[in-house]
C-alpha cells in the first residue's frame, strides 16, 4: 500500500474542509434563529448564482455538554439537497471543527 502525505490522503478520503471551500459561513456565534436565517438566505441566493463550495462552521458543544446548531442546520441543508439546491453535503473534517462542507448547485442551465 503506498504512503501518502496527510494532505493527499485526506483528499482521497473525501474530507474536504475549510481550506477547500470558496467561501466560509461562520455561524459559531449565531443564535439558532440567526443561523437558520443565514442558511436560508445562502440557499435562496445560490439559486441565482454560479455553483460554489461553502464551509459552514458551527460552535462545538458547550463545556459539560448541551445542544449545538448541528442538527437544525443539518436538517435545513438536507432538505435543500432533496430539492436539488445542494450537489454535495458532508461534515467538515475533525481538524476544522464542527460544521458542514456544501457545494451549492447554483443556477440551473437554461
Amino acid at each position: 500500500m503506498p504512503h501518502f502525505e496527510p494532505f493527499y490522503a485526506d483528499k482521497l478520503r473525501g474530507s474536504l474542509g475549510v481550506v477547500d471551500a470558496e467561501a466560509v459561513l461562520d455561524l459559531r456565534s449565531a443564535s439558532r434563529e440567526q443561523a437558520l436565517r443565514s442558511i436560508q438566505d445562502m440557499l435562496e441566493r445560490s439559486r441565482f448564482a454560479q455553483s460554489k463550495a461553502v464551509a459552514i462552521r458551527l460552535s462545538p458543544p458547550p463545556e459539560g455538554g448541551g445542544e449545538t446548531l448541528f442538527q437544525p442546520v443539518g436538517k435545513a441543508l438536507l432538505e435543500a439537497k432533496k430539492r436539488g439546491w445542494i450537489e454535495r453535503l458532508q461534515t467538515l473534517p475533525a481538524q476544522d471543527g464542527l460544521g458542514f462542507y456544501v457545494v451549492l448547485a447554483g443556477k440551473p442551465d437554461a
